[in-house]
């Protein structure tokens, strides 16, 4: 139990050391201890340990002193025995002092080259520069996120499989202009159905892939467009509109059963494997490793939008293609270069994707399709953050920055 303040009190009343002889204060470490406890009114109660331990330490130093005063008064009658005193403790600190110089140098000295390591100090700071992008929302079941990172390299994988062939050359009816025209129109159809922009990118890899295998005329080509439309809704989709809203759109120019025999002609001729990588999948995913802001994915977005009307994108690959559409947005935003954090999760480096960085800006510059404005007048919007009157970069400027990186 703690001492009451009453004790505490008794104890310290003791006489002073003034009237005590020097033997009587040696002798008495209670009162050591009494005054110790007193100094440090903050110890916890009942811990009698840390207060001894702390009070033997005082009076070990106390001690010292109180005993070389008693040795002092032992020798200072005899001068001839203090000289001869003194110089016996100066042999011994030589002494002392010898060992202490033999034993000290070999512990000090091949310590030094241990501690200063030099090809070690860049590899904690490399480290950090890869931020694990997923870990924030592994607490939600809804992301995936101990997933993410395999399913897009199994997405970046697949690439491969999906690559397009230059398919024009076969098809006598149908030409680069036109599919631009029918793409600018499932613009608008993704636009008044409000459908998930992934549906729109799929409904376009889907027409690609089925041009590939079949020779279309051109007055099938907006029933492929549209019944691909159909089959990405059933994939991307919570609700996809029905068969008649498709028939709708269309002007009533194809009926029911075409539209049906069509779905299954696509569905078979490409075997049912539909899970084609987009490059707006991978935009998203990117522009998370970069921080980027709404209004930045949202540029990005622009410019990945108008390579779908240009049938020379149509072959690069998915995720290439965003990682460069995203390093432009960042370039025109003057929001840095390329991060170890997006070449870690991309798989590209900054210098494989300066040339369609630059293709990219040109097509921006020079808009080679004044007259299908379906992708310009949605990103001129407020909702879109009317990235699409972004004045593009200066192609030499451009360059230069990319030099740099």
């Amino acid at each position: 139990m703690p001492l009451p303040r009453n004790a505490k009190m008794v104890t310290t009343k003791q006489p002073r050391a003034g009237k005590m002889g020097p033997a009587a204060e040696n002798a008495n470490p209670e009162k050591e201890e009494s005054c110790q406890a007193k100094r440090s009114p903050s110890s916890p109660q009942g811990a009698p340990k840390k207060r001894s331990a702390f009070g033997d330490i005082t009076n070990a130093h106390k001690n010292q002193v109180v005993a070389g005063k008693k040795e002092a008064v032992k020798v200072a009658p005899n001068k001839a025995q203090r000289a001869h005193a003194a110089l016996g403790v100066a042999k011994n600190n030589e002494i002392n002092l010898k060992k202490s110089m033999k034993k000290t140098p070999p512990i000090e000295t091949p310590a030094q080259p241990k501690e200063d390591p030099v090809p070690e100090e860049p590899v904690p700071a490399q480290v950090p520069a890869v931020e694990d992008i997923d870990k924030e929302q592994l607490g939600d079941p809804y992301a995936n996120a101990e997933y993410a990172k395999d399913i897009f390299e199994y997405m970046q994988g697949r690439e491969e499989k999906f690559i397009l062939p230059d398919y024009m050359e076969k098809q006598p009816d149908i030409s680069g202009d036109m599919r631009a025209i029918l793409v600018d129109w499932m613009v608008e159809v993704q636009e008044n159905f409000e459908l998930n922009h992934e549906t729109l990118y799929l409904a376009v890899k889907l027409v690609d892939h089925y041009l590939v295998e079949v020779v279309s005329m051109r007055d099938k080509l907006q029933l492929i467009g549209s019944t691909a439309i159909l089959i990405a809704s059933k994939f991307e989709e919570r609700c996809p509109p029905c068969v008649d809203d498709f028939l709708y759109i269309c002007d009533d120019a194809y009926k029911r059963e075409e539209l049906i025999a069509m779905e299954m002609s696509i569905l078979s001729t490409l075997k049912f494997d539909i899970n084609i990588p987009i490059p707006y999948r991978f935009l998203r995913r990117f522009a998370k490793c970069a921080r980027a802001t709404m209004e930045t994915l949202t540029l990005a977005r622009f410019l990945c939008e108008m390579t779908l009307q240009e049938y020379d994108y149509a072959r690069e690959s998915p995720s290439k293609l965003a990682a460069s559409c995203l390093l432009l947005a960042l370039t025109m935003k003057n929001l840095g270069g390329w991060t170890p954090t997006l070449e870690y999760y991309s798989g590209y480096r900054s210098q494989d994707l300066h040339p369609l960085v630059k293709r990219l800006n040109f097509l921006l510059t020079y808009q080679p399709r004044d007259k299908l404005k379906a992708v310009r007048t949605k990103y001129s919007h407020r909702v879109f953050f009317e990235v699409a009157k972004v004045t593009p970069m200066d192609m030499l400027k451009l360059e230069e920055i990319l030099k740099s990186c």
